[in-house]
């Protein structure tokens, strides 16, 4: 056995486990920044004594860290669940280490989704829990389409539900059958590809909660090394449910051009249709500006303010790919942003966000410094 320690947090785990899903113990080291952007939300937002629920804690890492982590007045109670035959075991022993009690946790081994329906009529939850979640962790490893349903109908209103998608082919178009089957969607593979699965992954969780006229908005959301990640905030009603449904488009691509545009519609000669997706915002950002202020992991800032001062807009022009298609020198991107009033992304080192056309944008790129 191994001792990890990530931020002030200890775990035990096997010392030889490499990272697959029949581990004994999950824990992903590749991970902490994930880790660390959920805590930073969480102490961000205005939400306090919050039941918060782990159902695919793994190693329990995560559940540890917001017990030492998060401000007191954060955590009503924490809810802790992994199917893995000796995780309470392992769990309670990982508590110890800590020097952590069970005094706001109960800790369960059940399938994920049951653990989250079976709480409404648990005999020993606490006295102050009605059976719905302000905080839920969907973090499975591939597709977290199973964990879905069970998460909407116990998320509370005016909860966040923050949801991970590992499986980055699927979403990605690489492919396509797959991606309709499992996401409602198509995707074409190309330098967009990362922010178009992000999108398409944001519209179907929504969708499956717009049916119970639940309306799940993004508050954060990004792709980062191997997975999408989501926080929604939870509202209810008919009205706000068909407003993000108005967000529900395409993006149409010309392969030739590279030319795109939004459009309600499907159709148009030379463009492939992508989607359906969410054209609507990825960040809050006055939400980004209090986790920048409130930030002590460092590590972190650089993303948080590439976040931040990324465009709202849906899509964006790779500068690389543009120079490889027409044939043209790159230029510097300082010098495009400057005079597009574009922003970077972080989708794509060498990608703009800008209002401009593609036309304006070949012609500065043709006209040099």
């Amino acid at each position: 056995m191994a001792i990890i320690s990530e931020n002030i947090s200890r775990i035990e785990i096997e010392s030889t486990q490499k990272i697959n899903r029949s581990m004994e113990i999950f824990y992903n080291p590749a991970m902490e920044s994930h880790r660390n952007i959920s805590i930073l939300l969480l102490n961000s937002i205005e939400n306090e004594r919050m039941n918060l629920a782990d159902p695919l804690a793994g190693s329990g890492i995560r559940s540890i860290r917001f017990l030492q982590e998060l401000k007191r007045n954060k955590i009503n109670h924490l809810f802790v669940n992994d199917k893995k035959e000796n995780f309470t075991w392992m769990f309670k022993k990982n508590l110890q280490l800590n020097n952590l009690n069970l005094g706001r946790v109960s800790v369960y081994n059940e399938e994920a989704s049951l653990f989250l329906l079976n709480r409404v009529n648990d005999q020993n939850k606490p006295l102050d829990f009605c059976g719905y979640f302000d905080y839920i962790e969907i973090d499975p490893f591939g597709s977290p389409n199973p964990f879905l349903s069970a998460a909407i109908a116990r998320i509370s209103r005016s909860g966040v539900l923050a949801v991970t998608a590992t499986d980055t082919a699927a979403l990605t178009g690489t492919y396509p059958k797959t991606t309709f089957r499992k996401y409602w969607a198509s995707n074409y593979f190309n330098y967009m590809m990362h922010e178009l699965g992000l999108r398409i992954l944001i519209r179907k969780i929504q969708l499956q909660a717009l049916q119970f006229d639940k309306a799940l908005t993004p508050i954060l959301a990004y792709f980062k090394d191997h997975y999408f990640r989501v926080y929604f905030r939870s509202g209810k009603g008919k009205s706000i449910c068909n407003e993000l449904l108005k967000q529900h488009q395409y993006l149409l691509y010309n392969p030739k051009t590279l030319d795109w545009e939004i459009s309600p519609h499907d159709c148009k000669p030379d463009y492939e249709a992508i989607g359906p997706l969410w054209i609507g915002k990825l960040q809050d950002k006055n939400l980004l500006k209090k986790m920048l202020d409130k930030n002590p992991f460092e590590k972190e800032t650089e993303f948080l303010k590439l976040l931040r001062e990324e465009k709202e807009i849906p899509g964006f022009y790779d500068l690389h790919a543009l120079s490889k298609e027409y044939k043209i020198p790159t230029p510097k991107r300082e010098i495009v942003l400057k005079k597009l009033n574009g922003t970077r992304t972080h989708f794509s080192s060498t990608g703009i966000k800008t209002n401009k056309s593609l036309k304006e944008i070949l012609k500065l790129m043709t006209a040099g410094d």
